[in-house]
């Protein structure tokens, strides 16, 4: 390994350094990152307090995260960073449903729902329905497939978030599936929010005058047999920031209208008894194509 150290001898010394790594795989990783953030610092010339800075800053993002809250997760997603590999890792067939980012409250075991239940578990906000079906880009139902759902409730926070005010699960839910491949449930229309703010990724949004918010959305993962996985949402059309996302996941395929259904019991009665609904509601109708493995 070089031990003459100058700027201009610096990177090589460092992909030298790297040159043994078994996994080659991580071998390119590591050697393309420490390139790139050669280059950087070689280009933006930061200053010893800079730098200082800048490792305070990656210090107190990582005392932010938990159980509960995933700050290095916020940060790739004001980056564009989560949306930028979710695209790459999803280039979709025509046809299939886009792919946009996790977001930092999925929780790994959503409760188990039956077809047709209600996640909202308090009571408040407009009533909701969403429907759909899961099929293969050819049009072929998928029966069994599994939904994780979750969502955030009418003031736009997640359960994590109110521990002492919502109960744990609300605006979640895991369903299965019909032999047609169809879906539905019952909730409420859920609001724009902003993203954690309280914390290092707040302070860098509101030192570049960028504003936290998201637009209204409900998360699915959707999962079959022989078909990729998929993670998306559904966004509420008309939604606040629908066009200024905080970490930029809209994509207009997924703008879904939200239709009131003003008095489903004189109306429509067969609809109002299959929802259990006697109220005005909003329906929101979305197939979910999913593309097959190879």
């Amino acid at each position: 390994m070089a031990t003459d150290f100058t700027e201009e001898t610096a990177i090589d010394a460092v992909a030298e350094s790297f040159a043994a790594t078994p996994d080659p795989r991580l071998r390119e990783l590591l050697t393309s990152l420490a390139r790139h953030l050669h280059a950087f610092v070689r280009e933006t010339e930061p200053t010893i307090g800079e730098w200082q800075q800048a490792i305070d800053f990656l210090t107190a993002t990582g005392h932010m995260c938990d159980d509960e809250r995933q700050e290095f997760i916020l940060l790739s997603d004001v980056f564009g960073i989560s949306m930028l590999v979710e695209t790459i890792n999803n280039r979709k067939t025509a046809g299939a449903t886009e792919s946009t980012v996790l977001g930092p409250f999925h929780v790994v075991t959503s409760p188990r729902r039956e077809l047709g239940d209600n996640i909202d578990l308090v009571g408040t906000g407009p009533q909701c329905v969403v429907e759909g079906r899961v099929l293969s880009v050819d049009g072929t139902p998928l029966p069994g497939a599994q939904i994780d759902v979750w969502q955030a409730n009418d003031q736009g926070f997640y359960d994590v978030q109110q521990p002492d005010v919502q109960p744990r699960g609300n605006g979640r839910g895991l369903f299965t599936t019909g032999q047609d491949g169809a879906f539905w449930f019952r909730t409420i229309v859920p609001s724009h929010y902003p993203i954690p703010h309280d914390g290092p990724v707040g302070t860098l949004l509101e030192a570049t005058r960028r504003h936290p918010y998201r637009p209204a959305h409900i998360h699915f993962i959707v999962t079959a047999p022989g078909h990729r996985p998929l993670t998306t949402h559904i966004f509420v059309a008309g939604s606040p920031y629908i066009e200024s996302d905080a970490v930029f996941a809209v994509k207009k395929s997924l703008i879904t209208e939200f239709t009131e259904v003003d008095d489903p019991a004189l109306h429509d009665p067969e609809r109002a008894a299959r929802y259990g609904l006697t109220g005005p509601f909003r329906l929101a109708t979305f197939d979910i194509v999913l593309q097959p493995q190879g």
